[in-house]
């Protein structure tokens, strides 16, 4: 019943898409593996890096209160601005002072510090020992609140 004038037919529609099936598949795997292996080799460590800084900014090491006149204080930064100062402690007029460097987070904090340069202050901070980014501050130490603890005419109430 075949026609001697026609080439044999190899090939039904079945065949066709289980062919064409089979293909897309193998082009899948090509196509979309340097996909899978860049974002492997990014994804996987910035991961790493996002849970241990979320976690060593969760938990504070220390805690407590540091006294003194501020000596700086600046905006640091490339891409992330955190303020960034000294505060100036000595216990004996006339020995060496000892500098606490600091690291602000909050703008309305560092607006507070601004404010009582010049007075002697009292600032509380909380330590997290561990971040590995500078871009949440230079320094271990931050800052979360301060009190002017006397005027240039003598204490405040």
């Amino acid at each position: 019943m075949t026609d001697p004038e026609l080439p044999p037919r190899e090939l039904n529609t079945e065949d066709v898409a289980s062919v064409a099936e089979k293909t897309s598949r193998k082009s899948f795997k090509r196509r979309h593996w340097g996909k899978l292996s860049l974002l492997t080799i990014i994804g996987v460590p910035g991961l790493v890096l996002a849970l241990w800084s979320y976690g060593a900014m969760l938990y504070t090491y220390s805690s407590g209160n540091r006294v003194g006149y501020v000596q700086k204080l600046s905006k640091k930064g490339w891409l992330c601005k955190t303020w960034e100062g000294e505060l100036q402690m000595s216990n004996i007029p006339g020995s060496a002072p000892m500098l606490f460097e600091f690291s602000v987070r909050n703008d309305s904090v560092a607006q507070a510090i601004t404010s009582s340069m010049g007075d002697r202050v009292e600032l509380a901070f909380e330590q997290h020992k561990g971040v590995p980014l500078a871009c949440f501050g230079e320094t271990e130490y931050f800052i979360v609140g301060v009190r002017s603890t006397e005027r240039l005419g003598g204490l405040i109430p």
